[in-house]
């Protein structure tokens, strides 16, 4: 068994957000929205008993759905996983669960078929989500704490680069499908099935290195309930640090901000600014190249100045960001090109805040060996704040008219988590 620090177990567990990346590329931001939204416009259908006008709320609401499911199990699931010692198994589980899924969105072909779209993006979102949990568990188990900044920015930096490979061969399909001797629907289509295919197939370079139960535990029969036990255990020992509470209120108002600008900066950018879809993904793509930068120039940072100054940056530059939305309108010459510039400025602080978030929850941890059950609670509070997030958002586009309003409430958000993690003391890891 590798140990941790060890560089081949190190490079095996940053390979899974190579492995699994694709899926918020490609799935949630990119193709798939593109293609759910041409088979469902202008059209009407029952799910579940009810009639739907707007489908596109339908597969919102799926995905708000998906993500409270994980923000239930998660914590329990997690506490059996740290009880058993069989973080691994429950990884694997989530993996294939999640990218079957997203290959049975290939018989999503049209509005009768609407149910397996919605049915498949719902597991298929549980399954991504839910195996993040147990991989950024291992996070404190591959390496030491002054490794940890620079490996969780590896993840990331992996992550974009596989997923930008995998999108371009995509969008080669999808924009070309003559080439290919197929039309744009069935190229889609192949494109899903691609996705969970290099999900799973990469992953399998994870799985291969990753240590199972490190702790050699021997669970007792009732292990359920002894894993809600743990759950209780860790609740309360959470309460009784108060650097890393302080650090999860932060991370929460910061998730709130990064996650809803992630998920609807696309439609920001059609629906509000009446970007065209090629200028769309060509933003996107930019965001991905240039957040590859960002997540390796922060890890540097972090390393010179101290993680919570690290993390003040990229918060102001988020704010930045929100603010300059706000400002943009459809009737502004080229304004193509200033979205481009806020992709640009968006992906350099992506990467960086999401592999910085990762890597100072790992460092403020206590010497234990709940990792799992530890990362659930943050794990469930960014789920909590994406819910929160993209409620206060429609909320607001649903009052003002104006998706402007909603993007500039995202800085308060940044502001509050700016001022909290201002407040908090240095550890002897997190400085």
């Amino acid at each position: 068994m590798l140990k941790i620090g060890d560089k081949k177990l190190i490079n095996a567990w940053s390979f899974y957000d190579w492995a699994n990346s694709v899926y918020s590329l490609v799935i949630s931001t990119a193709i798939f929205p593109l293609y759910f939204g041409a088979i469902t416009k202008d059209q009407k259908a029952t799910f579940l008993g009810t009639e739907w006008e707007h489908l596109t709320s339908l597969y919102s609401y799926a995905l708000s759905f998906s993500f409270l499911v994980v923000a239930f199990i998660s914590p329990i699931l997690s506490a059996i996983a740290d009880y058993t010692g069989n973080k691994k198994k429950f990884m694997q589980f989530f993996c294939y669960m999640g990218a079957v899924s997203v290959m049975c969105l290939y018989f999503f072909e049209g509005i009768e078929t609407l149910w397996v779209g919605i049915v498949f993006s719902v597991l298929a979102s549980i399954g991504f989500w839910g195996s993040l949990v147990f991989y950024n568990a291992y996070l404190p188990e591959v390496a030491h704490p002054d490794q940890q900044d620079a490996v969780s920015a590896r993840g990331f930096i992996y992550g974009y680069a596989g997923s930008v490979i995998l999108l371009i061969i995509n969008l080669v399909m999808v924009m070309k499908p003559e080439m290919f001797g197929i039309d744009s629907g069935m190229a889609s289509r192949i494109s899903f099935v691609m996705v969970g295919l290099w999900w799973m197939g990469f992953a399998q370079v994870t799985f291969r290195r990753l240590p199972n139960n490190v702790f050699h535990k021997k669970p007792e029969k009732d292990y359920i309930w002894k894993g809600f036990r743990e759950l209780q255990i860790v609740g309360k020992e959470i309460k009784g640090y108060p650097t890393l509470k302080k650090f999860l209120i932060s991370f929460f108002l910061l998730s709130v901000g990064v996650q809803t600008i992630i998920l609807m900066a696309a439609i920001f950018g059609s629906d509000e600014l009446g970007i065209d879809s090629t200028n769309l993904i060509i933003t996107i793509l930019l965001v991905q190249i240039v957040a590859i930068i960002g997540a390796a120039v922060f890890s540097k940072i972090s390393k010179k100045l101290g993680n919570i100054k690290a993390l003040k940056i990229t918060i102001i530059a988020w704010m930045a960001v929100c603010f300059l939305a706000f400002l943009l309108d459809k009737g502004q010459e080229n304004v193509a090109y200033y979205f481009y510039g806020l992709g640009g400025m968006l992906g350099l602080v992506q990467g960086a805040i999401q592999s910085l978030t990762r890597s100072t929850y790992s460092k403020l941890l206590p010497e234990t060996e709940d990792h799992a059950t530890y990362f659930s609670f943050y794990d469930v509070t960014e789920k909590i704040a994406i819910v929160s997030g993209t409620l206060v958002y429609g909320l607001l586009y649903a009052i003002t008219d104006s998706m402007q309003w909603s993007v500039l409430s995202m800085g308060v958000f940044f502001l509050a988590s700016f001022i909290i993690i201002s407040s908090m003391k240095k550890t002897k890891y997190v400085q």
